[in-house]
């Protein structure tokens, strides 16, 4: 019973939050917390629900969704729920520093690290057969986290232990270098000490591939390609390229491209995916019960795919007919799509999985470390396009650089890297500009702002990006 209780705590820690600050300087445990922690099965009772974070962290209105495509060429939103000023402050870079879903991204985020510092902090004063491992998973997510959030908002708390109350009013930001060289070292410690995705602790564990793929992605945006590239050559031809269609084959989750994926399980007493019914058109009542119309297709986006590229047609549906008989020109992703699902309430309770990190991903981004083209042909071979640099490549993409951010673009559509991938590059404000949004940005609006209410809690403690002030 005490087991189901605390899990029961954390599930609602993660999924329903709290009027607390980002520390959380109130327990969001039970007082007898401390009494938890005595077995292995007690650590892997509260890792599980560390990994259950990545469905609100990673869901369809995640800081990952709205930041890596809503804020890009790639998508906007037709959501007319709750502050719409708020989406359109990630659509159109109208950020304020009140938007309510940067607040609460910030929230879960600290949230979710509160949970795994513990177990971290924990795990490492009592021996189990498992202990090395667990730990590695619980690192392996904290630095998925830091990564998406010194991304989002430059510098930021780190926080590797639970603290205090006295200790949370004290934190201030710390420099964003710091907080990579803490992912970075949560990083080289999941890729030494978990086994390879073959051999993972469970279907959807973090493995060694995945922190090593993560790592180094994580070396790129730091702008350190030699060590990016050694990190990555470590995953390289340890997987395999599927049929592309076949990745959003929901009777072929986890396959050979899978590197790290977010499990799921469709029905409506289970933990379904939303991406279907949050991604397709507002109020279609056709398409899907529902629709909440986040993260629809921009022009741009549609017209980057070559003549004769598949992947346009498996990844974007081109509109739809009312149940009038009338036709509806709106563009939606369609990777998710679960025309079986059962239906909870006004949402498909879907099957998919979502992945985080795929093979693709991985030899995208050694082209990019290396400068050699090979990778990239891999990735464009698949799909039976021309090589780059052969006859018939679309001459826009005339260096290496333009041909990857281009692959990257309609390779990964709408799956969370976009913005990213500009900003990593240094190509946001361009791409924006000449998109068209036609948004003029400068580089203090390349982060989001700390929420008011941070700074209004940690008064004198917690500082505001420039844009923002």
């Amino acid at each position: 019973m005490k087991k189901i209780k605390y899990i029961l705590i954390l599930f609602s820690a993660i999924y329903f939050g709290c009027s607390e600050d980002f520390l959380d300087r109130s327990p969001i445990s039970n007082p007898n917390e401390a009494d938890f922690y005595q077995s292995k099965d007690d650590f892997e009772t509260a890792i599980l629900a560390a990994y259950n974070s990545l469905y609100n962290l990673y869901g369809p209105e995640s800081l990952p969704s709205f930041f890596g495509e809503l804020m890009s060429d790639n998508a906007y939103s037709d959501n007319a729920a709750g502050r719409i000023q708020d989406y359109e402050g990630f659509e159109n870079h109208t950020m304020s520093d009140d938007n309510e879903l940067v607040l609460g991204y910030w929230n879960s985020y600290y949230r979710t690290l509160y949970i795994i510092n513990n177990i971290i902090t924990r795990a490492e004063n009592i021996d189990f057969d498992t202990q090395t491992a667990l730990i590695g998973e619980a690192k392996f997510l904290r630095a998925l986290y830091y990564f998406d959030m010194v991304r989002a908002w430059g510098d930021i708390p780190l926080v590797t232990k639970p603290l205090s109350i006295g200790e949370a009013y004290a934190q201030g930001r710390t420099p964003k270098a710091d907080v990579y060289n803490q992912i970075v070292e949560d990083l080289k410690f999941a890729a030494a000490n978990l086994p390879a995705k073959a051999n993972e602790r469970f279907v959807g564990a973090a493995n060694s591939d995945a922190a090593n793929a993560l790592l180094g992605k994580v070396y790129l945006t730091m702008g350190d390609k030699t060590k990016a590239s050694e990190t990555l050559l470590k995953v390289y031809g340890k997987f395999s390229l599927v049929s592309y269609a076949d990745l959003w084959d929901k009777t072929k989750k986890n396959g050979a491209e899978s590197i790290f994926e977010i499990q799921y399980k469709g029905g409506k007493s289970n933990p379904y995916s939303r991406y279907w019914a949050m991604f397709s058109p507002l109020d279609n009542r056709v398409v899907t019960a529902w629709g909440a119309g986040m993260n629809q297709v921009t022009p741009d986006l549609w017209n980057a795919y070559e003549a004769g590229d598949p992947r346009r047609d498996i990844s974007i549906q081109d509109g739809y007919t009312t149940a009038a008989g009338a036709p509806v020109d709106v563009k939606y992703p369609i990777k998710w799509k679960d025309e079986e699902a059962e239906v909870d309430g006004l949402r498909e309770a879907s099957d998919n999985n979502f992945i985080i990190l795929r093979y693709a991903d991985v030899l995208l981004m050694l082209t990019e470390a290396t400068g050699d083209a090979k990778y990239l042909n891999e990735v464009r071979n698949r799909v039976g396009l021309p090589s780059y640099g052969a006859a018939g490549y679309p001459s826009q993409y005339n260096t290496v650089a333009l041909a990857v951010e281009h692959e990257r673009q309609v390779e990964f559509a709408l799956e969370f890297h976009r913005w990213f991938d500009l900003i990593r590059t240094g190509r946001a404000i361009t791409v924006i500009k000449n998109s068209s949004k036609n948004i003029t940005l400068s580089e203090n609006q390349l982060v989001l702002p700390i929420p008011l209410q941070v700074i209004t809690q940690n008064s004198g403690v917690i500082t505001q990006n420039e844009a923002y002030k």
